[in-house]
């Protein structure tokens, strides 16, 4: 490896939820429980890295800052051409322009002013269950109502759509606007073209928009391929608004910046009206320099990189599982660095609830993640972007401390 991803960094006071609101109130308020004496924590829930970020992110960031003077700016050409490249390059999109892409804080924000031009308040918006926590606080904080579609695991354990579950709830609460996830979180489902065609299909029937998250989409694990959800068909295209980040893949949510592609001129007239009403949806100067650093040819190498790392990783933590862990069953994640660990036969042949075995693991120092807040009912959600060496330390406890009783 050209790149370190095997350093254990030390985070402590360095403005790090992962490390510093494990034991506290803090964290959005469900961070784990503080570790026994003598166990040290490994952070394994909040959804960021403990990996440096790309060489050429900080390069470019510090190159930046020596000038000082940050006064008030407007997107640079050379931000433009990074994204060019990064989609053109890494997801074989070409026909990107300038006026297709439009700054947001985070995708979060993207997806509710989306929904704020495609919704009245009190309008249902479908959602694939399990699902992220930060789709449900938000529609539900904004006065919208959630219609889950359950994914259902088949028999080689890969997380599917149920077409049919979905077609229904279209019909029956009058859906015209869904939240897609690609790759899924927490899942991990990489999906394929037919799979999303087929759903594109579904929501062109019903007349449904589609707002896309792909934050993840340059986390790809042992091979798999992200397939933009605007690229299945010229429909698709221009029905979708599609949200991207460079912040799950560099380790820089602290940095806050994001952009929507959006095809459709009615659409992304409105989109961008929406997220302007506040006056504060605007970007910040080191935030596209960190971009014009991650999307470059050096930060493409890193990440290349990255994605072998996380294989690893995600390989060991499965093999662990399906040979020792009787009782939890997972589907291997394509994408991210998240497992979602489904206990629910453990938890009943043990007689423990997952209020003990999370806090079993927290004792031991195992900071993983409630998977209830994602719709899981007896789930745990855990970050595997960490060394490797940490990664086999947690699952050492696991085997030895949490799940031998």
């Amino acid at each position: 490896m050209k790149y370190d991803f095997t350093t254990i960094l030390d985070r402590h006071g360095k403005d790090a939820l992962a490390v510093d609101a494990i034991g506290t109130s803090g964290g959005f308020g469900f961070a784990p429980g503080e570790p026994k004496s003598g166990y040290d924590a490994i952070p394994m829930w909040v959804a960021d890295m403990n990996f440096a970020t790309a060489p050429s992110v900080t390069e470019e960031i510090i190159k930046r800052a020596q000038h000082p003077a940050f006064g008030y700016f407007e997107p640079s050409a050379e931000y433009y051409r990074a994204i060019f490249q990064w989609h053109r390059k890494r997801k074989g999109v070409s026909d990107l322009t300038k006026e297709f892409i439009g700054y947001e804080n985070g995708v979060v924000g993207g997806v509710i002013s989306t929904v704020n031009v495609l919704c009245s308040r009190g309008s249902n918006v479908l959602l694939h269950s399990p699902c992220y926590v930060s789709f449900m606080s938000a529609l539900k904080a904004n006065g919208y109502n959630m219609i889950f579609s359950p994914l259902v695991m088949d028999e080689n354990r890969i997380w599917r759509m149920d077409l049919n579950d979905m077609e229904e709830k279209i019909r029956k609460f009058h859906i015209h606007t869904a939240i897609f996830c690609s790759p899924h979180n927490p899942s991990g489902r990489v999906w394929e073209r037919w799979e999303i065609a087929q759903m594109m299909e579904l929501y062109r029937k019903y007349d449904v928009f589609v707002i896309s998250d792909e934050i993840w989409s340059d986390i790809l694990l042992n091979g798999s391929r992200h397939i933009p959800t605007q690229s299945v068909s010229e429909d698709a295209k221009m029905r979708t608004v599609a949200l991207y980040s460079p912040s799950k893949t560099f380790n820089l949510a602290g940095l806050v910046g994001s952009y929507h592609i959006i095809y459709n001129p009615w659409l992304r007239d409105r989109v961008v009206k929406e997220a302007s009403m506040s006056e504060y949806n605007s970007m910040n100067t080191l935030s596209m320099h960190a971009l014009i650093g991650a999307y470059s040819d050096t930060g493409m190498e890193w990440a290349d990189e990255l994605c072998q790392v996380l294989s690893k990783n995600v390989n060991f933590a499965c093999n662990k599982i399906d040979s020792k862990f009787d009782g939890i069953t997972i589907s291997k994640p394509q994408g991210t660095y998240m497992l979602f660990l489904d206990c629910t036969q453990w938890c009943k042949s043990h007689g423990r609830s997952i209020e003990e075995l999370l806090r079993a693991g927290w004792d031991v120092g195992v900071s993983w993640q409630d998977g209830r807040l994602f719709n899981g009912p007896c789930h745990i959600r855990m970050n595997l972007a960490l060394p490797l060496s940490l990664v086999e330390e947690a699952f050492h406890r696991l085997e030895k401390l949490v799940f031998s009783i």
